[in-house]
């Protein structure tokens, strides 16, 4: 489907005043898109010798223990074995640190600023995503465990309005797709729940790896609205509120999608 098919798609449905939404007022239990991808895609992210993203993992594990050329500190220096020190650590992001909301991938370039002398790395990277990658892959299988606080609570109202806030000259949602229509069909695909518990992921489209910011960037093109900047707090505010909103949903990363 073509770009422009798309649009005039998103156009037909969401104009439509007798489509019905999924669950009918009820709200419908959590589900992976893992949950609605063919036999084929679901065993290329179950099988770690199929896993296109598992080499971007295999690299994140070589940077984890590379030294900094500025003060020859590495992420083990600090952290030892991510097996043991990373377990769990990627189920509670976004989360506050020092009075300000942070993304894994804003922690990690914190890290590299503060503790190696280095330069951050950028959005997108075959490097931060790797490092990503490696880090989450240490909770895989352990459930999203972030929690509204009262230091996190203002974040994650504005990560809320962003969700619900119609936005770009289709004037839809996050939640017109992803809640109203979630288990229907757009274009021949399922509309999945939109959780976002399989970053970073390998996806079919792209033939790379990408991070949850770029799906969401390009969920705002899709519907012609002005692009959150990566790194931005808008994009931490999104991901905080659905993280929460995914809780207790098992991490996959790093996942293969379509």
């Amino acid at each position: 489907m073509s770009k422009q098919q798309f649009l005039i798609t998103c156009c037909l449905i969401f104009s439509g005043s007798t489509l019905l939404a999924a669950g009918d007022g009820v709200k419908p239990k959590l589900q992976s898109s893992y949950e609605l991808m063919s036999a084929e895609n679901k065993a290329m992210q179950d099988d770690p010798s199929l896993n296109p993203a598992m080499f971007w993992v295999g690299d994140g594990e070589a940077l984890w223990n590379k030294p900094s050329e500025k003060n020859n500190q590495s992420c083990a220096s600090c952290h030892g074995d991510a097996k043991k020190s990373m377990r769990g650590v990627a189920t509670v992001f976004p989360k506050m640190i020092k009075g300000s909301l942070q993304t894994l991938e804003g922690q990690i370039n914190q890290c590299r600023a503060g503790a190696q002398g280095a330069s951050s790395l950028a959005y997108e990277s075959k490097e931060l995503l790797s490092l990503t990658a490696y880090i989450a892959n240490q909770s895989k299988g352990m459930p999203i465990a972030v929690k509204e606080t009262p230091e996190n609570q203002a974040s994650l109202q504005k990560g809320r309005q962003s969700f619900y806030e119609r936005m770009g000259q289709l004037n839809l949602s996050c939640a017109q797709c992803h809640e109203e229509r979630a288990g229907l069909k757009l274009g021949g695909s399922p509309i999945p729940q939109g959780h976002p518990n399989a970053y970073p992921i390998y996806r079919l489209e792209w033939q790379t790896l990408g991070s949850l910011q770029r799906r969401l960037r390009n969920c705002m093109s899709g519907v012609r609205a002005q692009q959150y900047e990566y790194g931005s707090p808008e994009m931490a505010q999104l991901e905080l509120f659905l993280a929460w909103r995914a809780r207790g949903l098992p991490l996959e990363s790093p996942g293969v999608r379509p």
